[in-house]
């Protein structure tokens, strides 16, 4: 299961100079994409994907992203993500809306203001972050994890339709990262929270979370020119536990 970091939306342009940042930089526990986006020919905007505002608030800050970059991005990020743990029997409409919303309904805002301006570039790169749960489910986690999955059929359809564009759309599948938001299920559900983290740990080949770091290189991967016949893939950065 993925977590969330500070940051809700990266979008990126390239910039006349190499080095160069445009906007404000978002508060981000992913201080690696940061310093690489800061030393490649990018320039990058925010806009945020709270709960409550992802909807026509979301959509509207997406779009003055899209133009304090000048309209027409190269790569987006789409990084919303909120969980509300739970078994799915004491899960309510409201709690399903807020999950849906921030995790699939944020990346449909963000990328529809994005992505008219990649079509007419002929050229973008859209990383989805997913979750392994979202590829093999996660207790506790219903709706999270349809809401994931969803992101990851959207990522395949979006990479089917936009190929002639030169568009390429990939996500990032973390597994069990030391995130403020797993890091909250033992407190929000007590001894049943822990062993859920225990087992998501012990799920893992390499028996240990990730850290944010290590899901920022795959990103920077997937929005670099290395992966520029990489296209409609969902990367795993969780230790091995899904092994798809």
């Amino acid at each position: 299961m993925h977590a969330s970091t500070p940051i809700r939306l990266i979008a990126i342009t390239r910039s006349q100079t190499p080095g160069s940042v445009s906007a404000k930089k978002p508060n981000s526990s992913v201080p690696a994409l940061l310093t690489r986006i800061e030393n490649g020919p990018w320039s990058f905007a925010t806009a945020a994907a709270e709960a409550g505002s992802v909807t026509s608030r979301c959509a509207a800050s997406a779009e003055a992203a899209v133009d304090s970059a000048g309209g027409t991005l190269d790569i987006l990020i789409n990084n919303a993500g909120t969980d509300e743990f739970g078994f799915f029997v004491d899960m309510t409409p409201d709690r399903w809306e807020k999950v849906i919303a921030v995790n699939l309904t944020g990346v449909f805002n963000c990328t529809h203001a994005a992505l008219p301006g990649m079509q007419a570039a002929k050229y973008g790169r859209i990383v989805n972050i997913a979750s392994e749960a979202g590829r093999v489910g996660s207790k506790g986690s219903a709706v999270y994890s349809a809401a994931k999955g969803g992101v990851l059929g959207f990522t395949k359809a979006l990479a089917i339709e936009n190929g002639r564009y030169g568009i390429t759309v990939n996500a990032v599948a973390p597994g069990p990262i030391e995130t403020p938001l797993l890091m909250a299920a033992p407190e929000a559900l007590g001894d049943i929270g822990k062993r859920i983290v225990d087992t998501m740990i012990g799920s893992t080949n390499l028996r240990r979370l990730g850290h944010p770091d290590e899901v920022a290189a795959a990103i920077a991967f997937l929005a670099s020119d290395d992966a520029s016949y990489v296209t409609g893939q969902s990367l795993g950065v969780s230790g091995g536990l899904a092994r798809i």
